[in-house]
């Protein structure tokens, strides 16, 4: 039995919070699908997301920070002319690859060189953040190579046994995942098209 919580009240954050900080992962809205977070500093909680979404290991698992100002704590560095753009698109459905900070555990990045970081235009997940203080690891909230379910009730039949909790906000807003942006390459490279268009990306960054 998976616990579904009414995302936007105050009780459903704290007790949210605690299941992240008690090292278990929970379900979550986005501003374009349902993921599945943990404690992207703790190497035994991001474990439990693989296992729920039987992912495979070598598949990396982007972070969730609340502000351009936290992109430092999981990223060594940030080209200095993408940080107006960053600005200006985020908090957003775009998710960038930046150099890793070496602090992040191994089993977040794949164990390579580089991290892909994302600050959702959500309310829920930024107070969520706010709430717990740390970045999070967050990926699809479904089993792998299956659809991610729009709705919460969705989420909890699909993944049933396998998390503690998800946070209703009723169907996602969008059903395309975020656009990756590498911006360890010169020029920056699509590497997945997502919610946000080349042609918004354009306005910012030759490419």
């Amino acid at each position: 039995m998976v616990d579904i919580l009414p995302a936007r009240e105050r009780e459903s954050l704290k007790i949210a919070a605690d299941t992240l900080r008690r090292g278990d992962i929970i379900a979550l809205p986005t501003d374009t699908i349902y993921g599945l977070a943990a404690l992207a500093f703790d190497p035994v909680a991001v474990a439990k997301i693989y296992t729920a979404k039987n992912r495979p290991a070598h598949k990396a698992i982007p972070v969730f920070v609340a502000s351009t100002a936290d992109m430092p704590r999981v990223c060594r560095e940030i080209p200095g002319t993408a940080k107006p753009a960053l600005q200006a698109l985020l908090p957003g459905a775009l998710t960038v690859i930046l150099p890793a900070h070496p602090a992040l555990p191994g089993i977040v990045t794949n164990f390579g060189d580089t991290v892909a970081v994302r600050i959702p235009d959500h309310p829920v997940v930024l107070d969520l953040l706010a709430a717990v203080g740390e970045p999070l690891a967050v990926t699809s909230a479904n089993l792998s190579n299956h659809p991610t379910p729009p709705t919460a009730a969705g989420v909890a039949q699909q993944l049933a046994g396998r998390i503690a909790l998800v946070l209703d906000d009723g169907p996602s807003p969008r059903r395309d995942p975020s656009t990756i942006l590498d911006l360890t390459q010169s020029p920056p490279k699509i590497l997945r098209q997502g919610a946000i268009s080349a042609a918004k990306l354009a306005q910012f960054f030759q490419l």
